[in-house]
């Protein structure tokens, strides 16, 4: 019996140390977690920083004193630099102002030279039509020349002579109308011609005249660009020497 109690009493001990063994182990497990816990860091939002009446009013202030010192620093310098801008502009102006001139003169004088080239052309070709015409009143003037000589009455009588007929009043009469004829016809083309060659002298005078106030509008055209040139030269020269060295 007593064997029992005391295995009983063993056995009842050992479990209350099993018991309160596991308790403790709970509670610091517990504990432990609690420790992890409060060890994790808590993320939370920033606040929104807001800037003080003083702080906008210096930054106003700083900005409007920057702005006023450029402004003041742009307007001292403005002057001079306006000043090389219009000096700039004004050559620039300058430069193509006689570009535009000198294109112009060469388009005129290119002009011109087509010009002089058509007229004479014109002239020569007057001065042929001119020789021609010549040529051809010549011929019908020695023609006119045999007419009037025909016709003088012994030589009418001559010609009919030669021709056997019975009657020779009838062919003196029908040599004699003939003859006038041929002169009336040869008059006539004399007086046409004539009247060409007026006209081609005139036509050759006017052709002359343009060929001659073209080429002396084109020789002066010449001296002018000569001159031009000279006068380009020399101030472009002239302002190589007067532009000041530049200082470092």
């Amino acid at each position: 019996m007593k064997d029992n109690s005391i295995r009983k009493l063993v056995i009842t001990v050992f479990a209350i140390l099993l018991i309160g063994g596991l308790l403790v182990d709970s509670a610091a497990q517990k504990r432990r977690r609690t420790r992890h816990r409060s060890s994790a860091p808590r993320i939370t939002n920033p606040e929104i920083y807001q800037p003080s009446p003083g702080d906008n009013s210096n930054s106003n202030s700083s900005e409007t004193t920057n702005g006023n010192s450029n402004s003041n620093s742009s307007q001292t310098e403005d002057p001079d630099s306006m000043k090389r801008t219009i000096r700039t502009l004004s050559n620039q102006v300058d430069k193509l102002t006689d570009k535009l001139n000198d294109m112009q003169a060469s388009q005129q004088s290119m002009v011109d030279l087509e010009r002089l080239s058509r007229s004479e052309q014109r002239s020569a070709q007057l001065r042929t039509e001119l020789s021609g015409v010549q040529a051809k009143k010549s011929e019908l003037a020695a023609h006119l020349e045999d007419i009037e000589y025909a016709l003088k009455p012994e030589n009418i009588e001559r010609a009919a002579a030669g021709i056997g007929t019975t009657r020779p009043e009838e062919v003196r009469e029908q040599r004699r109308k003939q003859l006038e004829s041929d002169r009336t016809r040869t008059q006539q083309q004399l007086d046409q011609l004539n009247a060409s060659e007026a006209r081609l002298q005139q036509a050759i005078a006017t052709s002359d005249a343009d060929v001659d106030r073209l080429q002396k509008k084109l020789d002066a055209a010449d001296r002018a660009a000569i001159e031009n040139a000279k006068t380009n030269s020399q101030s472009g020269a002239s302002q190589v020497t007067a532009s000041p060295t530049p200082t470092p």
